[in-house]
């Protein structure tokens, strides 16, 4: 579908939200909403600059103002205290908020696929060779998980390996030496690494037992979800709307990305969308889907793997309601 199509197509979808009839959560909002992301802006988030960038949003009833974190940590503290109105979140982190009580619910898929690895020194051959050995991680206690998982699917100890924490400093702190492997996103991280040092090695979480799961969702609090739906499914209609157009036009997702953030670099910005667009739709029926039976394999490893100490409730931490529905105009 080309520009005008989607534009026509939205323009369509906002007389349905303002008709005559339509409950609260199907009338344009008409406000303006914040938008966290969870990692400083990349490939994974072109979608998103795409639906501003094209007012997507505004088309739909809703201002996106969209924030990028000034700590690992920033996402979960200003959703769960409403300093932020949606935020993107590793699913790990998620399911460790909700564990820790805070009600948060995931209404949306980014990717389709676990996008955590561990990236490492060539001579680290598996992960049991970490063993001993300091790797880096964010500070986001979904690392540490991802950490663990990793090194005891590879039949290591991860109790001898030496975490330490190096915020968003991966790629700089592998390439001098300063840790011997960190965790990362392979689509981010593990892209940047590869075009310096081609020899680095990627392990994987979905090569150590991890089932196919969506590594980032778009998560509101549960009064958001309540209170709020408007802005819930003018929001999701609108990014489900601008990774369409991504997929459909890549270089144009690209130019969205690197236009909306100074200072990225537009090649770097194309080796990750070559690297990740794949994940948007993986297995699924459409861009957004939140597979019931996905997410039940992935909570069971969730457990399993000791990321959280019980199993996540799917159908409390998820509510994929809102996302349009395959071939929905």
């Amino acid at each position: 579908m080309r520009r005008p199509q989607l534009l026509a197509a939205v323009l369509v979808a906002l007389l349905a939200l303002a008709g005559c009839g339509a409950d609260s959560s199907e009338r344009a909002p008409n406000v303006d909403a914040t938008l966290l992301l969870d990692f400083q802006p990349n490939a994974v988030h072109t979608g998103i600059y795409m639906a501003v960038a094209r007012g997507y949003d505004r088309a739909l009833g809703v201002g996106l103002n969209v924030r990028v974190p000034t700590d690992s940590t920033d996402s979960v503290k200003l959703l769960a205290s409403e300093r932020a109105d949606l935020a993107v979140l590793d699913i790990h982190d998620l399911a460790i908020a909700r564990e820790r009580g805070q009600d948060l619910v995931g209404v949306m898929a980014l990717v389709q696929t676990p996008l955590a690895a561990i990236l490492a020194q060539p001579q680290i051959r598996t992960p049991r060779d970490l063993e001993g050995e300091r790797v880096g991680v964010t500070g986001l206690p979904s690392d540490d998980a991802v950490l663990q998982s990793i090194v005891r699917g590879a039949k290591g100890d991860p109790s001898r390996v030496r975490s330490t924490t190096i915020g968003f400093t991966a790629v700089r702190s592998v390439l001098t030496g300063r840790v011997a492997a960190a965790t990362g996103f392979w689509n981010v991280e593990g892209v940047a690494l590869r075009e310096r040092r081609p020899q680095i090695r990627e392990f994987r979480v979905e090569d150590f037992g991890a089932p196919a799961y969506p590594e980032l969702v778009l998560t509101v609090t549960r009064e958001t979800l309540q209170d709020r739906p408007a802005v819930v499914r003018a929001t999701v209609a609108a990014l489900a709307r601008g990774y369409e157009e991504v997929l459909s036009d890549p270089e144009n997702g690209v130019s969205a990305l690197v236009n909306g953030v100074s200072g990225l670099d537009r090649a770097q910005i194309q080796r990750e969308l070559d690297a990740v667009s794949a994940s948007f739709t993986a297995g699924a029926r459409g861009f957004g889907e939140l597979n019931r039976g996905r997410l039940e394999a992935w909570a069971r490893w969730e457990k399993q793997f000791g990321i959280t100490e019980r199993e996540p409730d799917v159908g409390l931490a998820f509510d994929g309601r809102y996302v349009p529905e395959p071939g929905r105009d």
